[in-house]
């Protein structure tokens, strides 16, 4: 049965009241499995069947933002607060986050203390820093505590907390003094103290850090849990591998929309309004009619050219098309490899020097092709100039497309602002320069 037969049987069965074949109806289906289907249904109807179910806030979690807070708002107080009472702290914060001030005003009354105070302190973080991102459930243990007060210390702490797999070690203070294993933990003697065992040399962040940072701490060292210290060093919150993915993941989607000539990241592609797919398309767009205004120039400086040799516009297209191709693909690679970190600014001259010779060798390979053409169209001349244009086209399309990330992270900006059509633009209005200009040296006028 697929989820849309499913929420149909789903809410006839909460129509007529009949929660115990609703819920047998998913018991045999994993939590994530379940949050598809209850998407399906209305929220009305959904938070009646979340009730009924064990794992609700399990399932809850794995639900959209947009669908979480639509439930929100038709939820009973009482089953709203004990659902997200149960929620991991990040979620939750994250949940309260979307919601508006009049759900959160009634929201936060029916929390327990420290549930309403952890929202608080999590939620005062800016948005994308570590802060933001890192989550309060986590296990700690004490430097002068053995192996087997530990263990029964984590016995204790497991079902709260977001992984055991790494604790922290922490003094009085909350000071951050080390890390050791579950497995570390497991195979030690019962009697050795935790500071005999544990890894001083803790990798962490601190809570301002941009959460790209922290994604790719944890990509590095592969690492399960980041812990996150605040400007003094004291343990404040962790930062899971799932999490860590799911930055990851945001982040090379927004690349990947600011590569099309989209502003920001617009959420799921098919819930989006016309509005707002307007909004974040238009800046760009508009931008670039005026850009391409250039090109236009340069061909009304060189009506005479045109005219007189009317071969010209045949390759126009195909010359100024490969400059921007040419560039689109050095662009990319660039913008890549300084999302990743494998290029700093530093290298900018050395990978300058090396993209030409590259630029150099994919331009003459192209010449040579075009060059035949130009031969059958026109006569020699016409394919001399189609050669050293198409040359000295990728040349220019490449070297820009390399070094305008460079510039723009060297400014501040995001190098993904260095989009295709922005790069496309560009080579347009270069290429068509450099074409007419190398034609009206070697073709005749009238």
């Amino acid at each position: 049965m697929n989820n849309n037969d499913m929420a149909v049987k789903l809410s006839g069965a909460i129509e007529q009241q009949d929660f115990k074949r609703a819920t047998e109806a998913v018991q045999a289906l994993r939590p994530i499995d379940i949050a598809d289907v209850i998407a399906l249904i209305k929220p009305k109807l959904a938070w009646q069947l979340l009730e009924h179910l064990p794992n609700r806030s399990t399932i809850f979690a794995y639900l959209d933002t947009d669908i979480q807070v639509a439930l929100a708002s038709v939820f009973p107080r009482a089953i709203l607060a004990k659902i997200v009472g149960e929620m991991p702290s990040d979620e939750r914060t994250d949940l309260y986050k979307h919601l508006s001030q009049e759900q959160r005003d009634v929201l936060l009354p029916a929390l327990a203390q420290a549930e309403r105070e952890d929202i608080r302190r999590l939620s005062a973080y800016e948005e994308r820093t570590a802060g933001a991102l890192m989550s309060s459930d986590y296990a700690t243990l004490q430097a002068q505590m053995t192996v087997s007060e530990a263990l029964d210390a984590l016995r204790l702490e497991a079902p709260d907390a977001e992984t055991i797999y790494h604790t922290y070690v922490i003094d009085k203070m909350r000071q951050l003094l080390g890390v050791v294993s579950l497995r570390v933990l497991i195979l030690a003697p019962p009697e050795q103290l935790i500071k005999d065992i544990m890894l001083s040399s803790v990798i962490s962040c601190e809570v301002n850090d941009d959460q790209e940072d922290v994604a790719k701490t944890i990509a590095r060292y592969d690492l399960i849990s980041l812990p996150i210290i605040d400007a003094s060093g004291a343990l404040v919150g962790i930062v899971t591998h799932d999490d860590a993915m799911d930055v990851a993941s945001d982040e090379a989607t927004d690349d990947f929309h600011k590569s099309g000539g989209v502003s920001t990241v617009i959420g799921r592609l098919k819930d989006v309004s016309v509005r707002v797919l307007y909004r974040k398309r238009v800046f760009w767009l508009v931008f670039l009619v005026f850009g391409n205004l250039l090109s236009g120039l340069s061909i009304a400086n060189f009506e005479e050219v045109i005219a007189a040799n009317l071969v010209l516009v045949f390759f126009l297209p195909l010359l100024v098309d490969s400059g921007g191709n040419a560039g689109s693909q050095s662009a990319t690679l660039m913008v890549r490899a300084l999302a990743t970190g494998d290029v700093v600014m530093r290298d900018w001259f050395s990978l300058l020097g090396r993209e030409a010779i590259v630029a150099l060798m994919l331009g003459a390979t192209m010449a040579v092709a075009i060059s035949i053409i130009g031969y059958i169209r026109g006569d020699a001349i016409v394919s001399l100039v189609l050669a050293m244009s198409m040359m000295s086209v990728v040349m220019i399309g490449c070297v820009i497309g390399m070094s305008l990330p460079f510039i723009l992270n060297k400014l501040g900006f995001d190098p993904a602002t260095a989009s295709a059509p922005l790069i496309t633009s560009v080579c347009d209005a270069s290429g068509v320069l450099i074409y007419l200009f190398i034609a009206s040296q070697f073709l005749s006028i009238g």
